[in-house]
């Protein structure tokens, strides 16, 4: 099975204008993309949209995406594009299955410590928390040094983000160490987001 993650910022006012009228006028092409009751779905997608894209459920924007993906199938970048023309900007995404199954676990090791809670949506300040735990959770767990500026740098402003780390790395210290590249991930994901104000969505795509 292949797997993918995404990491998306959405424009509502966008959506409520382009999106909107996107899937009045292209409904037909939609429909093959919803399940069972597709015409109440599809009012229920146009009504959320309308109001706030981020109210969308996985299975919801998932639909939408695959609608976007079918019909630039040729062209990535341009589905790209006309994804964020429409309020939906797809703005990293993760391919390897082992990095995403570790980021993945990582994200719920973080949630059952009550620092985030659960959802597909979240909001800047929470998912930057979580990134900044995840540079140190993998820097720990990898052993590398502080020779990297932005763990230094975020070192010294988040003292208690990093004790936590601290702890939950004694805890998995006899367990498989981390991808590299997940360290890497977490970085740049920060780096992504660190002054964006608005919600984080997370969408898992397995085909």
């Amino acid at each position: 099975m292949e797997e993918k993650l995404y990491f998306i910022k959405v424009n509502p006012v966008a959506a409520k204008i382009n999106l909107y009228n996107k899937l009045c006028r292209e409904e037909d092409q939609v429909l093959k993309f919803l399940e069972e009751d597709k015409k109440t779905s599809l009012e229920l997608i146009r009504k959320k949209v309308h109001e706030n894209i981020e109210s969308l459920s996985q299975d919801e924007l998932l639909s939408i995406f695959n609608w976007f993906d079918s019909k630039y199938s040729s062209d990535k970048e341009e589905m790209k594009i006309q994804l964020f023309i429409h309020g939906i900007d797809l703005f990293y995404k993760i391919t390897s299955s082992a990095n995403i199954q570790q980021l993945q676990q990582i994200l719920s090791d973080y949630e059952q410590h009550g620092k985030l809670n659960s959802s597909h949506v979240i909001d800047s300040e929470n998912f930057n928390n979580f990134l900044i735990y995840g540079i140190f959770f993998t820097a720990l767990m990898d052993k590398k040094t502080e020779e990297d500026y932005i763990l230094a740098d975020l070192k010294y402003q988040h003292t208690d983000l990093y004790s936590f780390a601290e702890d939950q790395c004694r805890t998995k210290n006899s367990e498989q160490p981390v991808y590299n590249d997940t360290y890497e991930y977490f970085k740049k994901l920060f780096d992504c987001t660190k002054f964006y104000k608005g919600s984080i969505i997370k969408l898992e795509h397995k085909i």
